[in-house]
């Protein structure tokens, strides 16, 4: 079983590097880019009996910087 999980900066948190792909868009030709926000994906190989919450204990205790960032979980 697989789990994916997105993570991403929470809305008013400043993204630095969201913003230098933006400008790199407009520098580029693409004007019509309002905003830009970037973000990772983890991948996770794991065994049977492993949940979806243990995935987000995970997400809670290293994965993710919860203070700043949101994240979801995606088995597949």
């Amino acid at each position: 079983m697989k789990a994916r999980v997105h993570v991403m900066l929470k809305n008013g948190v400043l993204d630095p590097q969201g913003e230098a792909v933006r400008h790199a868009l407009g520098a580029l030709g693409f004007d019509g880019v309002k905003g830009v926000r970037q973000g990772k994906v983890i991948e996770l190989d794991l065994e049977e009996g492993i949940s979806e919450a243990d995935v987000a204990q995970m997400c809670e205790k290293l994965l993710a910087n919860t203070v700043i960032e949101s994240y979801v979980v995606e088995i597949v």
